[in-house]
């Protein structure tokens, strides 16, 4: 009988517009790589975290998609190049998980947990040493229920910080 072993890896949960890049203005979305701008410190934080040894993984909810604003293939276009720009800064994402549906129409959209479920059965994740930062009450809602500590903020950099003990 083969007995496999894995081992269980910790990871920082990342929203994505206002803790990765600008926000859009309310009742707004980013639907092009025009309207993508990175906030500052933001690459060089997920490079720190990368550099740790934590997975960066982020959930988002893209609810533009069903309303029609844009299409996921609008949404996977801006995360290539959210995934350049942060090349560009020597960090890199492992992961990305949207959910492009309405607010009350499914389990993956944050407050609840589905897109942590699906990114935990990719990574074998340890929520015991994982986190979310977050900018809003159901991203720190949907980590407090997937188990993970917490972080809301609008300053990535400093996240950072405090989740590797103040390590400059």
């Amino acid at each position: 009988m083969e007995v496999r072993s894995f081992t269980l890896r910790k990871a920082v949960f990342l929203d994505r517009d206002g803790v990765i890049n600008r926000k859009a203005v309310e009742h707004d979305y980013i639907k092009s790589c025009a309207e993508f701008h990175l906030l500052p410190g933001a690459g060089e934080a997920i490079g720190r975290l990368n550099k740790a040894g934590f997975l960066v993984i982020v959930v988002t909810n893209q609810q533009g998609v069903a309303k029609g604003m844009m299409s996921l293939a609008e949404v996977d276009s801006i995360h290539s190049h959210m995934r350049g720009e942060l090349s560009k800064r020597g960090a890199h994402i492992d992961g990305i998980y949207v959910c492009p549906h309405r607010n009350g129409t499914c389990t993956c959209r944050k407050p609840d947990i589905g897109l942590f479920l699906q990114a935990e059965r990719d990574f074998k994740i340890d929520r015991g040493r994982s986190w979310m930062i977050g900018d809003s009450d159901s991203d720190v809602e949907a980590g407090r229920r997937f188990g993970v500590r917490t972080i809301r903020t609008e300053d990535l950099a400093q996240a950072v910080v405090r989740i590797l003990g103040g390590i400059a």
